[in-house]
């Protein structure tokens, strides 16, 4: 199956983050557009996370440790674990949950 990013709609699920959703049988793809500034707040879910900051810079607190992402970077954040975030400048995310975030769909 392929998917059109740009005909997909961005959703806001949170201020300042526009998220464009696709999801498989096993997983959850979003496509995060963030605007400088934009917050995540403190939050842990039963999906394991992998982000990929594909542009801009992201500070990522996972478990009490604070990081900033750049293009390139990777972070991997464990089911269960804590973790929040804000976005330095203005960024493009991807963010790929397992098993499927159903309250997304």
């Amino acid at each position: 199956m392929t998917y059109d990013l740009l005909q997909i709609e961005p959703k806001e699920l949170i201020k300042g983050f526009r998220g464009r959703f696709v999801h498989t049988e096993k997983s959850t793809l979003v496509f995060w557009e963030i605007e400088a500034g934009a917050e995540l707040p403190l939050h842990s879910h039963f999906h394991e996370q992998t982000t990929y900051v594909m542009e801009g810079r992201f500070e990522l607190t996972v478990a009490g440790e604070t990081q900033v992402y750049e293009p390139g970077l990777v972070a991997v954040i464990p089911s269960d674990v804590e973790h929040s975030g804000r976005a330095l400048t203005p960024c493009k995310i991807l963010d790929v949950f397992c098993p499927v975030r159903e309250e997304y769909k």
